[in-house]
């Protein structure tokens, strides 16, 4: 397996997670979409990572899609259950963390991109975007309560999503003061960042 991405991208790492957690052996190729020579659309004509290539098949995309397959080629720690309802609430999870960072993406793009002048940018779309984070990360913080994981007693991949998007946060927005106002969240990460899938893939 190859797998295309970015070391900066939270969907990249979340799938580099899953990898090793899953211990399955890839290829990692790193990849800068915004560079005037990528070339991603090759692979995944949407111009995104992360990106999958299997040998002697199509290439597959989203990363959503890609740790569902993942977790279905070894049996070894299983991250995302069988059962409808608990699947359901893994998945919900990943879907919050996913528009957090969804959030953040957009408001970095709308700050930072270099195809949009200074008096281009709009404050009341990075404050919209900015206003989805701060939601989003209440909301883990309100479900996670005094659990020792988002989803129950193990690892799953509601954790993995969650501390993808925390520590993208932390990367992008350190003015975003998380760790203070929720302090589960910030021993779950801590606890996450023991594991060498978190602590070899930090942005």
């Amino acid at each position: 397996m190859k797998l295309i991405g970015s070391n900066a991208s939270p969907y990249v790492r979340k799938v580099r997670v899953v990898m090793a957690e899953k211990r399955l052996d890839y290829q990692f190729v790193l990849e800068d979409v915004w560079s005037a020579d990528t070339t991603i659309a090759s692979s995944n004509p949407l111009g995104k990572v992360p990106c999958l290539v299997m040998e002697g098949s199509e290439a597959m995309f989203d990363s959503r899609v890609i740790v569902e397959y993942l977790d279905t080629l070894s049996p070894v720690g299983k991250l995302i259950p069988q059962q409808s309802r608990e699947r359901a609430e893994v998945k919900t999870w990943e879907a919050l963390a996913d528009g957090v960072m969804d959030a953040g993406v957009l408001c970095r793009l709308e700050a930072t991109w270099a195809g949009r002048a200074d008096g281009e940018r709009s404050q009341v779309w990075m404050d919209r975007q900015r206003a989805k984070m701060t939601s989003g990360i209440a909301a883990m913080a309100k479900g996670l309560g005094d659990k020792p994981f988002c989803s129950g007693i193990h690892l799953s991949l509601s954790d993995i999503a969650v501390g993808c998007a925390l520590g993208w946060i932390e990367f992008r927005f350190p003015d975003i003061d998380w760790r203070a106002q929720y302090g589960n969240l910030a021993k779950l990460q801590d606890k996450l960042m023991q594991r060498p899938s978190f602590a070899d893939t930090k942005p």
